[in-house]
């Protein structure tokens, strides 16, 4: 058969979030750290990111994941994450799914009750705790890496709602986060085409007058998330809050969200809502949930920061040969505008 590419891919999702797994097909990808492989992908074989998340193959609400060979001597195995329009350093819902199904596949031996393994990352090492019992994980708790604000009720002018204010911080991507109700919304399913329009429409303000840098690695920066937030309730000994992420190109993370989950615990954290310790239950516009806590506290350059622990769980949903025909006319797929939000010229 002429194929000229054929890529072995795990479907899996976490609470909702499709994360699939590439688990052969691709050799590993020139770099010292994890972040110059993510450069190298980005820069040198983006054809593949294209190939798997662009139609006919791929959809707008979807990742996929590369395993490799790790970098950092302590980790197990490294992997890469490949979103709609990028590579994210991290993300929490996509851990969740590469250690599911490293262990479920056998890539890495389970052991139970209790599988630790330590992932190399674009934003660092991440220390992963997986519970499993009879073969399977039944969740997955990852130790996040320093989340820290940027700004917190930073004002900005949006096209259509005049000044608002919204915080900026770091949870492994860079967020934008804007309480629902301030715009007029809601976090819920019968709002999400003024969720997501909106929401795209603030980050595109927030991204002309603002630029986030990571102190320690120049090369995150920008906006690609927007987490609109409900406010903090209690449940019994729990803290417990609603948000709905927006992910470029528009659509949203079907999960709670684990880089949103530690961003928005730096925020909690800064404004003395929430304690080191205390439980924060995060739930999703699908009513999914991540459960998290603050385990310490660090600096990170010039910012106050948390470290976060996040678990979830994910399932996996099929084994899938993906391949390329040689005679295919999209061999990069394609995109149209009634499922890939995109805004005028």
């Amino acid at each position: 058969m002429p194929f000229s590419r054929s890529l072995t891919v795990v479907g899996c999702h976490a609470e909702g979030e499709v994360g699939d797994v590439i688990t052969g097909g691709v050799l590993d990808v020139p770099g010292k750290t994890m972040f110059e492989k993510l450069v190298h992908m980005s820069t040198k074989k983006d054809h593949i990111r294209q190939l798997l998340l662009n139609e006919p193959r791929g959809r707008a609400s979807m990742n996929t994941n590369l395993v490799l060979p790790p970098c950092d001597p302590r980790a197990d195995a490294g992997f890469l994450i490949m979103e709609s329009e990028e590579y994210a350093p991290m993300s929490g819902s996509n851990i969740i799914c590469t250690t599911t199904v490293l262990l479920e596949t056998g890539m890495i031996p389970m052991k139970e009750p209790i599988t630790e393994v330590a992932l190399d990352t674009a934003a660092g090492l991440v220390p992963v705790t997986a519970e499993c019992e009879g073969g399977k994980c039944k969740n997955v708790e990852f130790n996040n890496v320093p989340s820290f604000v940027l700004e917190l009720d930073y004002k900005v002018q949006v096209p259509g709602l005049g000044e608002i204010s919204v915080d900026i911080a770091y949870g492994g991507m860079m967020y934008v986060l804007v309480d629902a109700g301030s715009v007029g919304l809601q976090v819920h399913n019968q709002q999400s085409r003024q969720l997501v329009e909106i929401g795209e429409r603030i980050k595109r303000a927030v991204e002309a007058s603002y630029t986030p840098i990571h102190p320690e690695n120049s090369g995150i920066t920008g906006f690609s998330v927007l987490a609109f937030t409900e406010p903090l309730n209690s449940e019994g000994d729990c803290k417990v809050s609603v948000n709905a992420v927006v992910v470029s190109p528009g659509r949203f993370d079907r999960s709670p969200c684990g880089t949103g989950t530690s961003a928005r615990l730096a925020v909690l954290h800064a404004r003395g809502e929430i304690k080191e310790g205390e439980i924060f239950k995060h739930r999703s516009i699908l009513g999914t949930e991540f459960i998290s806590r603050i385990r310490g506290t660090t600096q990170v350059g010039p910012y106050q920061a948390v470290l976060p622990t996040v678990k979830g769980r994910a399932w996996i949903t099929s084994f899938k040969q993906v391949v390329l025909d040689s005679t295919d006319p999209f061999p990069e797929g394609f995109r149209v505008g009634d499922q890939w939000h995109m805004p005028p010229n």
